[in-house]
């Protein structure tokens, strides 16, 4: 059935259990509609939402926040990032929403918006950088679109500054996690330490994807920066990865499962994750994490920057800052290894100042 409803929105979820459904909007950002689609419930719900939906005029910052959620920018980004996007916008409507746009002109402006960061960063640093990153992306959204000339948010840097430095799973770490955590998360890690992927990806990995000796698979958060399109990585598949990978059973076009061997949603794995650390004992380290380790391992055994990279799929300048600042300067094989190199150069040289070989 056809209804005459303006603006509709909607979107495919998958519910715990593995079901599908639609949830239909008022319009984007609004609020969700009760009753089954084209029914009077539903009618009912999309004339009340509307009723209350103020017209906003124009010159005001919530008229960019409402127009960058129409624009390609916005509807190209991953669904869970637009959800992640619509809260942290919802949260700079309901403080800057009035603004007048002729007031981004004015240098106090930028002092304003960074004073409201420091403020929410007394809560949570992460959600402070965000917001930000969110209003400086809406604002260089509108200034290349000529609706203002400045955008008070450029380069305005980060509260949050941790680092992972220790946040590393080691081999007795992974051993704990094998032995102790449930079965059906045993792949998982596996494929996150053998391909250094992150877990969205991960999750949504067809079998179609693995041929027997690699793996293709779409980053969909990363981009190169001379490209348009997400990063493809095609990874030879280690022999412990291709065992694990061989004896699993395909209950699913899916390759990671629960244990109902059903397709996970994120929150779903995350909750099953921690279930399997607690039971492992690993505390601190984090799925996420495993990208980072991979790295390190690679590094370990002599892999260069642009091998790593190729089969994590970074940058070389990302590869080259998680080696540098991140994981790899206080790692111990590294450092005995240096060592050995240097006991190893220095009886080559005492050796030819003496006439002989002093590394025999």
């Amino acid at each position: 059935m056809r209804i005459n409803a303006k603006g509709l929105h909607w979107t495919p979820v998958t519910l715990a259990d593995g079901t599908k459904k639609i949830y239909w909007y008022a319009w984007r950002g609004g609020p969700r509609l009760s009753g089954e689609y084209g029914s009077p419930e539903f009618i009912a719900s999309y004339n009340a939402a509307v009723a209350t939906k103020v017209v906003v005029p124009e010159g005001r910052l919530l008229s960019l926040m409402q127009a960058f959620q129409q624009s390609q920018d916005f509807l190209s980004l991953r669904e869970r990032t637009r959800a992640d996007y619509i809260k942290q916008i919802a949260k700079i409507e309901q403080k800057f929403g009035d603004a007048p746009l002729k007031a981004l002109s004015d240098p106090r402006t930028r002092g304003v918006f960074l004073d409201w960061r420091d403020e929410l960063a007394l809560r949570s640093q992460r959600q402070a950088d965000y917001v930000w990153q969110v209003l400086a992306r809406v604002l260089s959204w509108a200034k290349d679109r000529g609706k203002i000339t400045i955008n008070p948010c450029e380069r305005g840097g980060r509260v949050y500054h941790g680092t992972r430095v220790d946040f590393v799973w080691s081999v007795d770490d992974e051993a704990a996690f094998l032995e102790h955590a449930p079965a059906h998360l045993h792949l998982p890690l596996l494929l996150a330490l053998w391909t250094g992927q992150r877990q969205g990806d991960l999750l949504r990995l067809p079998w179609s994807g693995y041929d027997g000796s690699t793996i293709r698979l779409i980053q969909s958060k990363s981009k190169r920066r001379d490209a348009v399109r997400p990063v493809r990585v095609l990874i030879p598949v280690g022999a412990p990865l291709k065992a694990a990978l061989d004896a699993a059973p395909r209950r699913s076009p899916i390759i990671l499962t629960s244990k109902a061997g059903r397709p996970w949603t994120s929150g779903g794995f995350r909750a099953s994750w921690r279930i399997g650390c607690d039971a492992a004992g690993i505390i601190g380290i984090t799925f996420n994490d495993l990208r980072g380790t991979a790295v390190t391992r690679l590094a370990l055994v002599g892999c260069s920057e642009p091998e790593i990279a190729t089969i994590t799929g970074h940058s070389l300048r990302d590869v080259r800052s998680i080696l540098d600042a991140h994981y790899l300067h206080r790692d111990i094989e590294l450092a005995r290894s240096a060592i050995t190199k240097l006991e190893m150069g220095y009886a080559k040289s005492a050796g030819a100042k003496t006439g002989t070989d002093s590394s025999k």
